[in-house]
């Protein structure tokens, strides 16, 4: 077998391989002396059917067979042993009249190469990372949140604002029948509130469902409807009262404090306050996290520039997906997985050029650290060595949670890199303000 590679341009090059009988022709044969052994065929003992027949029979499809697995094989070897960084895999070109019976089998193979191109972290433009803080505002919302979970409910004869209702609402035309506990402080419909404050017990007040509640999406629930039916609906329904309920909020003291972190772990409300801020700044890290991560994505897709040889992966999206796509829809795509198909030559030049690869035993460790903080959520904050051994290993014997695992591995190295290398640029804002800067 001879294969030569024929440069067409920086991206495309073609496979020329021609292979000999000498090549296959042993194979064949052991084959179809199996095929004779074992043959079948009414009017001939078995073992004992003429070769020629069996030639006829099967000759064809196990040639075919034999001399697919070799291209596969040698193609592979010789895309390692030459070091071609390709995209996608060699696609044969079409041969018209192709003769299986020629002595020397020559084959035509497209390549789709991977473009040359640098990776710079230092952009021109400064990428901004959020560092959200919890601010007083936040801080006195959770203390009052925690005091009313926490707090104990005093039965009332009539409704004052803030109070929490218990009832029944009621549309037959809609078909709802819910009984839920209305809390007044969620109400934002003034005609509502007008008409609730000073019912009783056994009283049934109308209210319209439009611009009933602060949020939109809470209507879903209160009614026990589903979000599509919640959905601009504007309809009145009746709201049979059964109970009027006032939550007195809950003291700031040694009980509260030991309920919420645990005995002795928080002492005063200015400890409170302070782990409350703790946690929350926490949370938040996590989002500015997967922000940065987005936007230095975004920023190195824009700032990188190379070609991709489009036309042979549009050949190529043809061909790999559960059906064929005409050449129209191989375009389409193309054009829809282009910049993703761009962000992964970029990914994986940063991985080679800065040593991330993931090793098992990294891997495996930090499998481990995941399933200790699983357990640390059901009380258990000190498991032994062996049964994170035992519980990793099995982790690790499932495909899908490996890649799970080494994707958010990876974005973790990532996001290390860039926090290092990245040109960044440090704003601090509170919640409120990250969320409209971030999501309008």
């Amino acid at each position: 077998m001879n294969i030569t590679k024929e440069q067409i341009d920086e991206l495309n090059a073609v496979l020329k391989v021609a292979i000999t009988k000498e090549d296959y022709q042993d194979k064949v044969d052991k084959i179809l002396k199996d095929y004779r052994k074992n043959a079948n065929i009414p009017g001939f003992r078995k073992g004992q059917v003429p070769m020629g027949l069996i030639k006829k029979q099967y000759g064809k499809a196990v040639l075919v067979d034999e001399v697919n697995k070799l291209l596969q094989d040698n193609l592979n070897n010789y895309l390692v042993e030459e070091k071609l960084d390709v995209l996608g895999n060699p696609l044969p070109k079409q041969q018209d009249n192709f003769n299986w019976d020629s002595e020397e089998l020559a084959f035509e193979f497209e390549l789709g190469l991977a473009p040359e191109f640098e990776v710079s972290l230092k952009t021109k433009k400064a990428i901004p990372h959020y560092k959200i803080v919890a601010d007083k505002k936040m801080i006195d919302d959770q203390v009052t949140r925690i005091r009313k979970q926490y707090g104990k409910l005093v039965a009332k004869k009539e409704i004052t604002a803030g109070d929490e209702v218990t009832g029944t609402f009621v549309n037959e035309a809609a078909e709802i029948e819910h009984k839920t506990t209305l809390d007044l402080s969620k109400v934002k419909s003034k005609k509502a509130l007008s008409a609730l404050k000073g019912s009783k017990p056994g009283d049934t007040v109308t209210l319209k469902t439009k611009g009933l509640l602060t949020e939109d999406y809470l209507l879903a629930s209160t009614l026990g409807i589903d979000r599509e039916q919640a959905e601009d609906l504007n309809i009145e329904v009746e709201f049979n009262i059964e109970e009027v309920n006032e939550r007195q909020p809950a003291e700031l003291n040694q009980e509260l404090f030991d309920k919420l972190f645990g005995p002795g772990n928080v002492t005063s409300e200015k400890e409170m306050r302070e782990r409350i801020k703790e946690d929350s700044e926490g949370q938040f890290q996590q989002q500015s996290d997967q922000k940065l991560l987005n936007d230095v994505t975004e920023q190195l897709i824009e700032s990188t520039q190379f070609d991709l040889p489009r036309e042979f992966l549009k050949k190529w999206m043809q061909t790999t997906g559960e059906k064929p796509l005409s050449p129209e829809e191989a375009s389409d795509e193309f054009e829809r997985s282009e910049k993703g198909l761009r962000y992964q030559l970029i990914e994986g030049k940063l991985i080679k050029e800065h040593g991330l690869d993931i090793q098992f035993d990294e891997l495996k460790e930090f499998a481990k650290g995941f399933i200790r903080s699983q357990m640390a959520q059901y009380g258990q904050t000190d498991p032994k060595e062996e049964d994170l051994e035992n519980i990793a290993g099995r982790v690790m014997g499932n495909r899908e949670e490996v890649k799970r695992l080494s994707e958010q591995l990876m974005s973790q190295k990532l996001l290390s890199l860039y926090k290092e290398k990245a040109n960044l640029k440090v704003k601090e804002v509170n919640y409120d303000q990250f969320v409209k800067e971030v999501y309008g």
